[in-house]
């Protein structure tokens, strides 16, 4: 591990390591902080017009976190998800799950939502974005929500072993 990573964003760290593999791609993280998946699919069109080779789409944790219904947190992602492909943009999906406190009805319908999803879509996924971190404190900030340094560096493996089929080195 390389003294660098530490504080970087996943994002950040998959960009490092498309180069280091040679994949020339950019990484475009249009995410915001906090966002939902009423925000991503505000901002859609966006993505849409930057016309990129690929869309790693990671949304609903926010949502989960704010209680909102199961289905409407579905629907926003069917929708992203069905203009991406209207505009024949490839599209991965990465999943989350929400900590136990939030009810183990709500808990199990958010988490079966991204297979469900991914499934009836076609789509590459990750069921659980954080599955190699969230156990490890050491890669998780204080919170215990979110990854630090170390963590995003394993979640930025995790997707680029997710996304690599789909990648050209051309």
């Amino acid at each position: 591990m390389t003294a660098g990573v530490a504080g970087r964003s996943y994002p950040d760290q998959l960009q490092d390591l498309l180069d280091q593999n040679a994949y020339h791609y950019r990484v475009d993280n249009q995410g915001v902080s906090g966002d939902t998946t009423t925000d991503g699919l505000a901002r859609i069109d966006n993505v849409i017009a930057a016309k990129p080779a690929l869309v790693v789409l990671e949304f609903g944790g926010n949502d989960g976190l704010r209680g909102v219904p199961v289905a409407e947190i579905r629907s926003n992602l069917q929708e992203m998800i069905t203009r991406l492909q209207a505009a024949h943009l490839p599209v991965v999906l990465l999943g989350i799950t929400l900590p136990p406190n939030y009810g183990a009805d709500y808990v199990k319908a958010f988490t079966a939502m991204y297979p469900s999803v991914a499934e009836q879509n076609h789509l590459r996924y990750i069921p659980f974005l954080l599955l190699n971190v969230y156990k490890h404190a050491e890669m998780m900030q204080p919170d215990g929500i979110h990854p630090d340094g170390l963590g995003n560096h394993v979640v930025a493996q995790d997707v680029l072993q997710l996304i690599q089929p789909v990648l050209s080195k051309e």
